[in-house]
């Protein structure tokens, strides 16, 4: 499928995509013309991918999660990195503090929506 496609059928931006093939996360192919292909993986890709921008991972990062989405393969390096060992556990403990904020939240809507809708059904 071409770009545009692929940035209606993930709602992404065709910048966003061609800056997410830029910066290594994803690889689609060319067509004889010289236009990207991408398959149908890609959307689940983007959508990944999305997520994780969404919850505040730097594309650095993404870079060498993304493998893992599928299930780990070779492709750990064979002596990992410390810096990126403790950037990955630092990006770990803010989604679990954002997890935990965002369940609050989800909390405090369900309460209200109860209340709201019981005082609905008295009057």
């Amino acid at each position: 499928m071409k770009i545009g496609e692929l940035a209606r059928k993930t709602g992404v931006s065709v910048r966003a995509l061609r800056y997410y093939e830029e910066e290594g996360l994803i690889r689609p192919g060319r067509g004889g013309n010289g236009y990207r292909d991408f398959c149908d993986g890609s959307v689940e890709s983007v959508l990944q991918i999305r997520g994780m921008l969404d919850a505040g991972l730097p594309t650095r990062l993404i870079r060498e999660i993304l493998p893992y989405l599928d299930g780990p393969g070779e492709v750990l390096p064979k002596v990992p990195c410390e810096y990126m060992l403790d950037e990955v556990a630092r990006q770990r403990e803010q989604l679990d503090r954002r997890i935990a904020i965002l369940s609050r939240n989800r909390d405090a809507l369900d309460a209200y929506l109860r209340d709201a809708r019981a005082l609905t059904m008295t009057t």
